[in-house]
């Protein structure tokens, strides 16, 4: 089998696995903002260390975009990585789709992302954050989110500690935002919740989750690419 194709499939299962094991949770799980969060954080750790010696483990367009920019794969690679993320988080979404109906349940929101009380429909924790706000959080938070990336996975980074360093820093990103998006920071995460989603307003506000999330990790490739300039 080819490299790149292995690539694809660990990819495919890793992207599977953080939303199923973090939007399921979120689904399904009366955990709070604070169980949702270390649940997305947990995937990426596990993730991390289960495929991340094949394909890196980035499980999240946004992420193999900011190694694009920084010059870290190809642009064929990353189109190839993208495919395989959205058919692992639609996938995982189908049968979370599946337990919903077999629960007896309506799929509602459906732990989709999105802005403002329209969209949160009055439930409680959550803020009227305006689509000014809610660009900026998603841009700022994957911007944090692939420098932590392109920091503690440089060879001169966190080694083997890296998988943690970076599901941990998904659990605070989840904690500030939660309340004000759902958090996104995954372009695929987002549209495999829109595919079942019952909230009119879920697939007329996506398109910000793939700008800004892709804003903000291009943003870090290019930032991080000063940092590998001075330790040379």
């Amino acid at each position: 089998m080819k490299s790149i194709h292995k690539k694809m499939i660990a990819e495919c299962i890793g992207t599977f696995t953080l939303v199923f094991g973090g939007c399921g949770t979120a689904i399904f799980g009366n955990v709070g903002f604070l169980g949702v969060a270390i649940a997305f954080g947990l995937t990426v750790v596990a993730m991390a260390y289960g495929i991340g010696h094949i394909s890196g483990a980035h499980l999240n367009p946004a992420v193999s975009f900011g190694c694009f920019v920084n010059g870290r794969m190809t642009g064929k690679e990353m189109g190839s990585y993208w495919i395989a993320q959205i058919i692992g988080a639609s996938f995982a979404a189908a049968i979370l789709w599946m337990l919903v109906k077999c629960t007896g349940g309506t799929p509602g929101t459906f732990a989709a992302n999105g802005f403002g009380n329209e969209f949160f429909q009055g439930a409680a924790g959550y803020a009227n954050c305006d689509a000014v706000g809610a660009f900026i959080i998603e841009m700022v938070l994957t911007f944090i989110f692939l420098m932590v990336i392109l920091g503690s996975t440089d060879s001169k980074g966190a080694g083997l500690h890296a998988g943690l360093a970076i599901g941990l820093t998904l659990v605070l990103i989840h904690l500030i935002s939660i309340p004000l998006t759902n958090t996104s920071v995954n372009p695929a995460r987002s549209f495999s919740q829109c595919l079942f989603s019952e909230n009119a307003l879920a697939w007329k506000q996506l398109w910000l989750f793939f700008v800004a999330p892709l804003c903000g990790a291009g943003l870090a490739g290019l930032c991080y690419k000063l940092f590998q300039k001075d330790s040379k």
